[in-house]
């Protein structure tokens, strides 16, 4: 026994710091994750500070002899570009494009190089006439369409496409043909659009994440596929696969190094849907550093004349389009019916912890869902870039192609693949609809309009079903 009187010895108290330890787990992961993105943003601006620096210093160096007047400042302008093909596929080079502003007064020309592209630049945006010189055209070769008008505004993709032959005596553009056109047009873009989004309703469907990210996947796959396409000589078809590769790569990565040790230490859904947005943003901008701001042709399979197949006219790419997309989509819905792994993919999505107690490994199932959205998102780049953008890369393709894919898993119901697909196919046609009334940069607006209103109607979507919540 210790003697009456005897000086205790210390005690370590333990700590119970009322700041940052009893700060929740979920809020600490953001917390560093936000700290993080700031550690590395601050990091690639000190990278960047010099190549950034040096155009700057340049003209403040002097020159040997007399001394030069100062560089006039860069002249304002805003790009636009085109591809000159014949009929029969054959590249004109050699052709003048002229810019006529309002009034007919020229304001810029240019010639086509040997691979029949054209590029000039128009002071200001607004709305221009661009006209082919047809005394500049090779002999044989006649015009269909030599006159194009089209708002050019920054920000935009200011495509023009000229057309070259002669026109069909009896040819004649009905209502009924037109109709069809719009329905088939539709029928793609939804089935490039559901492509995506199948992707992006699974990962909700397993996980509950609504992954803000899933665009950049689309960029990347599309941006990948280019620079093998035209970095490295590869043929679109191959570069198209290696992309796909990639994707589903990066899909695994992104889960591994991200998801999957916010799982475990239980993140709530808010924190992960934070930091999605940050990874979206990170990687759209590490895209454009690389890629930058303009956007790039495929080599193959830019400018192709369509073909008559009965009552509609249809390029051979979006023809391609439409048949990789059915049966990608068709492949898909038997992953999901016919296989193990589809089977368990749908016990995780109707209730997680009864799928881990019957045996089912519910990581491995969460990463063969990102690996498939993954592929899935860098096929749809590929297929959105060659028939929605004229065989062309933006590095803002994914992010424009994100509230799209919203609106179909949405409308479909959010959580069911086959939801995604209908409420895809719906969201494309009424795209392509809307823009034979409102101006074709708007058109987007048609999809997002019925959405609203389906959506007060039935707020689970199509093929969703009501839950109970309380």
């Amino acid at each position: 026994m210790r003697a009456a009187g005897a000086a205790r010895p210390p005690v370590r108290a333990r700590s119970r710091d009322p700041g940052f330890g009893r700060v929740p787990g979920p809020l600490r992961a953001l917390l560093g994750a936000l700290l993080g993105t700031l550690i590395a943003s601050s990091a690639l601006l000190g990278l960047a500070a010099p190549a950034l620096a040096a155009p700057a210093l340049a003209p403040l160096q002097p020159s040997r002899g007399a001394l030069s007047p100062p560089a006039p400042p860069d002249q304002p302008g805003l790009p636009v570009s085109g591809t000159l093909r014949n009929v029969d596929g054959t590249l004109l080079a050699g052709v003048r494009v002229q810019a006529l502003a309002a009034g007919s007064q020229q304001v810029a020309s240019t010639l086509s190089d040997a691979s029949g592209r054209w590029e000039l630049t128009v002071p200001t945006p607004g709305r221009y006439t661009f006209r082919i010189d047809r005394q500049s055209l090779p002999r044989g070769v006649s015009v269909l369409q030599g006159e194009v008008v089209r708002d050019v505004a920054p920000g935009t993709l200011s495509l023009v496409v000229f057309r070259f032959g002669t026109q069909r005596a009896g040819l004649q553009t009905s209502a009924s043909a037109t109709a069809a056109r719009v329905l088939v047009d539709g029928i793609r873009f939804g089935l490039v659009i559901g492509i995506t989004g199948v992707g992006l309703s699974l990962i909700f469907g397993t996980t509950g994440l609504t992954n803000f990210a899933h665009g950049e996947l689309v960029t990347i796959g599309a941006v990948l596929a280019w620079t093998l396409n035209v970095t490295f000589g590869l043929q679109l078809i191959w570069a198209a696969a290696l992309a796909i590769v990639a994707g589903g790569a990066l899909g695994a990565a992104n889960d591994l190094a991200i998801w999957r040790p916010m799982r475990r230490r239980r993140a709530s859904l808010v924190a992960q849907l934070v930091i999605s947005i940050g990874l979206a943003l990170a990687l759209r901008y590490l895209v454009l550093i690389y890629f930058g701001g303009r956007s790039q042709s495929f080599a193959d399979y830019t400018n192709q004349v369509e073909r008559n197949y009965g009552f509609i006219s249809i390029t051979d790419k979006d023809l391609a389009t439409i048949v990789i997309s059915l049966v990608v989509l068709v492949g898909v819905a038997l992953l999901l019916q016919r296989t193990r792994i589809g089977k368990a993919m749908r016990a995780v999505a109707d209730n997680r912890d009864l799928a881990a107690s019957s045996g089912i490994n519910v990581e491995r199932v969460v990463l063969f869902v990102w690996i498939l959205a993954g592929a899935l998102a860098a096929l749809g780049g590929v297929l959105f870039g060659l028939s929605e953008l004229g065989g062309t890369v933006q590095y803002e393709m994914g992010f424009n192609l994100l509230l799209l894919m919203f609106a179909g898993v949405i409308l479909g119901g959010l959580g069911t693949a086959y939801g995604a697909l209908v409420g895809c196919l719906i969201v494309g046609v009424l795209v392509e609809v809307s823009a034979q009334i409102i101006p074709v940069d708007l058109k987007y607006l048609g999809g997002l309009a019925v959405l609203i209103v389906i959506l007060v109607i039935r707020p689970q979507g199509l093929l969703g079903s009501r839950a109970r919540i309380g």
